[in-house]
C-alpha cells in the first residue's frame, strides 16, 4: 500500500465506528462526475463550501442585527459556526457522519441575502412580482452552491449536502425529524418544485439523518444567541423570558444550548430519527414565539424598513437596465464579466440580478442603494 492510498484509508477509518442509520461516503452522488483525491466526498465539500467566494460574505451579513454599534453582535458568520458546532456535537454523540454536518452547516445559509430576513422578504416580494417564484434564502444557497459559484459552474457538491441545505429551514420547528430517501431525481424536483410552491417545499424532509441534525441545530444555534444579542443592546432584559420557558431550557445561551443537545441525544440515540421530548420542544416553542414578539418583529424600525425595501426595488430595476444597456461601470457587469457561457445563456436576466443581490454583503447593499 502506497502512502497516499493509507492516507485514504485513515480518512474513512472513523467510519468504522459510525451507527447503521448514519451517511457513508461510498453512498455519496454528485451531479457531475469529479476528479477523486484523498479526501472523502463529504471532507472534500466542506473545503469547496468555505474556499467559496459567497462563504467568504458571511463575514458581513446581518444576523437579526444591522448595522449595531457594537463589536460582540453576531453576524451571519458566526451563526454558521455554532450551528456546525452543535450538529456536529449531536453527531457524535449519535455516532453520525461529521463531515456531512459539517458541510450542511457551514453551506446552510450561503443564499442569505443582506439584512437577513427582512432582506429575504423584500427579495421574495421582486422575485414574485418579477418572475412569479418565490425566493427563499435555502433555495438560493442551493442555488449558489450548485450553480452561481466558481464563475458560474457551481462547485459540484454531494446531493446530500445539497439537500441537507435545500432542507434546513429551522424556522419550522417539528419535535421529530425523520430522514426520507430520496435519488437525484427526486432531489432536484424538490429544488425546482420550490420556486412555485414554498409552502410545500419547506415541509421536505431531508434525505438523511445529518441533514435532520443540522435541521433542529439551526433553531439551537440562534434562538438562545439572539436573546444575548438583544441584551446587550438594550432590546430586552433577561427577566422578561417567561418563567415556564426558563423552568424548563434556562435563561442563558448556554443552559438553553446544552439543554436541547442533551435532550435531542436522549431522544435520538441509536434512533432511525431526531427527536426531542414533549417537554423540551413545547418550551422551544414558546422560546421562538418570545423571540419573535421580542426581538425579531422590532430589530428593524418601520421607517429603515421601508428605506431598505425601497432600496432594494431601485437597485434591482438599475442593475437590469445596466444589463440591457451594457453599463461596464456597473457592478452588476462587473460581476457577469467572469461567468461561464453556460451561466450566462441559460439564466434570464432578472434571475441574474436576484442572484447578485442575493449574495450581497450589509454593506454593500447599503452603499449601493444611496447612490
Amino acid at each position: 500500500m502506497d502512502i497516499l492510498e493509507e492516507a485514504k484509508n485513515n480518512f474513512l477509518n472513523n467510519e468504522k465506528y459510525l451507527s447503521e442509520y448514519a451517511s457513508y461516503n461510498k453512498d455519496a452522488i454528485r451531479l457531475k462526475e469529479d476528479d477523486p483525491d484523498i479526501r472523502p466526498n463529504y471532507f472534500h465539500d466542506i473545503d469547496r463550501i468555505i474556499h467559496s467566494l459567497s462563504y467568504t460574505r458571511y463575514l458581513d451579513k446581518t444576523q437579526v442585527f444591522t448595522r449595531e454599534e457594537n463589536d460582540h453582535i453576531s453576524k451571519r458568520i458566526t451563526h454558521v459556526q455554532l450551528v456546525s458546532k452543535i450538529a456536529r456535537t449531536i453527531g457524535r454523540a449519535l455516532a453520525l457522519n461529521e463531515d456531512l454536518i459539517e458541510a450542511i452547516a457551514l453551506g446552510h445559509d450561503i443564499g442569505h441575502t443582506p439584512l437577513g430576513h427582512a432582506g429575504e422578504a423584500f427579495l421574495n416580494e421582486i422575485s414574485l412580482q418579477e418572475l412569479n417564484e418565490y425566493f427563499a434564502h435555502n433555495i438560493q444557497s442551493v442555488r449558489h452552491l450548485m450553480i452561481v459559484e466558481n464563475h458560474g459552474n457551481g462547485l459540484n457538491l454531494t446531493i446530500q449536502v445539497l439537500d441537507g441545505i435545500m432542507c434546513h429551514n429551522g424556522e419550522m420547528l417539528d419535535s421529530k425529524y425523520t430522514p426520507l430517501k430520496k435519488d437525484e431525481k427526486e432531489f432536484l424536483k424538490e429544488f425546482h418544485d420550490a420556486y412555485k410552491d414554498l409552502k410545500k417545499a419547506n415541509k421536505n424532509h431531508p434525505m438523511t439523518l445529518e441533514g435532520c441534525v443540522v435541521r433542529i441545530s439551526d433553531i439551537i444555534g440562534y434562538i438562545g444567541r439572539d436573546i444575548e444579542d438583544a441584551i446587550r443592546i438594550g432590546k430586552i432584559k433577561r427577566e422578561e423570558i417567561p418563567e415556564n420557558i426558563i423552568k424548563v431550557l434556562g435563561s442563558t445561551n448556554k443552559d438553553i444550548v446544552n439543554t436541547i443537545i442533551i435532550d435531542i441525544i436522549t431522544n435520538s440515540m441509536n434512533k432511525p430519527y431526531i427527536k426531542m421530548s414533549d417537554k423540551v420542544y413545547k418550551a422551544l416553542i414558546e422560546l421562538k414565539k418570545f423571540n419573535y414578539e421580542n426581538i425579531y418583529s422590532k430589530s428593524m424600525s418601520e421607517e429603515q424598513k421601508t428605506y431598505y425595501k425601497q432600496g432594494m426595488k431601485k437597485i434591482f430595476k438599475r442593475y437590469l437596465n445596466d444589463i440591457n444597456t451594457g453599463n461596464k461601470d456597473s457592478v452588476i457587469n462587473s460581476f457577469l464579466s467572469d461567468k461561464s457561457k453556460d451561466y450566462m445563456n441559460n439564466t434570464s436576466d432578472k434571475r441574474k440580478v436576484l442572484d447578485f443581490i442575493a449574495g450581497m454583503t450589509d454593506e454593500m447593499f447599503i452603499r449601493e442603494i444611496a447612490k
